[in-house]
């Protein structure tokens, strides 16, 4: 969430699903998990878990990096906010003119950041997609230095925000493309797994 003013915010629909079911399948395979995640009515109770709530894209900059050093895998599952308002109002901004123009200024990019950064992990990054899937994913490995990554496309029935499915294609650094059918996210979560641990 990035505040525009005290009660709205510019946000997207991601539920935050995909990211605490891969939290959970970490867990249950003996990984100590540090989950960091933004605004979501989601918990999990287990005791290899430990959770990082925050609320905007800087604040996932901060955590992320606070733990990065510590891990050996980092999976970046979240839709971070890539623009928020350049000036967030302190006062309920009231309904006046007909038009209200809000200028936006980019946000730190969570994953290109560790990707910079990354010594030992094996970084892990998730692209959501409307056109040009393949091709966007691909940049997307060698501009943030990526292991692999996880590619979803909203022109696919079932998946992507809001669904409790998800239909994926691996792409690793090589650029081999490994397309998966619709699963449950559970399910995606037990692929993403095997897929790290047989890399």
């Amino acid at each position: 969430y990035e505040p525009i003013d005290p009660v709205r915010f510019i946000g997207n629909r991601s539920t935050g699903k995909m990211g605490f079911d891969l939290a959970l399948e970490a867990a249950s395979r003996g990984a100590q998990v540090v989950l960091v995640t933004g605004p979501t009515p989601l918990a999990i109770s287990h005791p290899l878990v430990r959770i990082i709530r925050v609320e905007t894209a800087a604040q996932m900059h901060d955590a992320c990096h606070s733990v990065f050093a510590t891990v050996d895998v980092a999976i970046a599952a979240a839709a971070v906010a890539d623009y928020r308002p350049k000036v967030a109002f302190d006062k309920k901004i009231k309904k006046g003119e007909d038009a209200f123009v809000l200028e936006l200024e980019k946000t730190p990019d969570v994953l290109a950041s560790l990707g910079q950064v990354k010594t030992h992990q094996f970084l892990v990054g998730f692209a959501l997609e409307t056109d040009n899937e393949i091709e966007n994913a691909c940049a997307k490995i060698r501009k943030k230095n990526l292991d692999l990554i996880v590619l979803n496309s909203l022109r696919d029935e079932g998946a992507g925000f809001g669904h409790p499915t998800n239909k994926i294609t691996f792409i690793n650094k090589e650029f081999e493309v490994t397309p998966m059918p619709l699963k449950a996210k559970e399910e995606v979560a037990r692929d993403i797994l095997d897929k790290i641990f047989a890399l």
